[in-house]
């Protein structure tokens, strides 16, 4: 990225809030969908996997819309929300779908640790989990300095 001053790394906690925003949708799709294909069984029983369905509304739909999102607009609702996009950690340009694909299987690198690759957002100088390492990306937003120039009002 380069060394302007138009964009910051978004660090840990706000990286927490963009998370549990993305939860919360996936949730709200997610749940009513297992249910109405499972009923209440699906709230007690013990299987990690209750079937076909369970694996596809639970696993494969929420991997498909964070990557479509990624590589679309940069960005999962959450992200988007806070002003943060995903970009190539080099020139500062979008991320390749190579690198958003690797990106996301590195999110099972990061959380195997306990969870140290998540948590190394908060240490990193350039806010990279290892993820984000792995897949050569980082998170920005535009700077509160650039947001205050841009809501200088003119001549001012």
């Amino acid at each position: 990225m380069s060394a302007t001053s138009e964009l910051e790394y978004v660090g840990f906690w706000l990286r927490v809030v963009a998370a549990l925003i993305d939860t919360v949708l996936v949730l709200l799709i997610c749940l009513p969908l297992v249910s109405f294909f499972y009923g209440e069984d699906y709230w007690t029983s013990a299987e990690v996997i209750k079937g076909p369905a369970d694996f596809l509304i639970n696993w494969v739909l929420p991997a498909l819309a964070v990557l479509l999102f990624w590589i679309h607009r940069q960005a999962t609702p959450g992200k988007m929300a806070i002003g943060a996009r995903i970009v190539d950690a080099r020139t500062g340009g979008r991320a390749s779908t190579g690198q958003l694909v690797g990106r996301y299987l590195a999110y099972y690198v990061s959380i195997l640790p306990l969870l140290l690759g998540i948590f190394w957002v908060g240490w990193d100088r350039r806010k990279q989990g290892f993820h984000d390492k792995l897949a050569n990306t980082v998170v920005v937003r535009a700077s509160r300095a650039a947001k205050f120039e841009a809501a200088k009002p003119a001549g001012a």
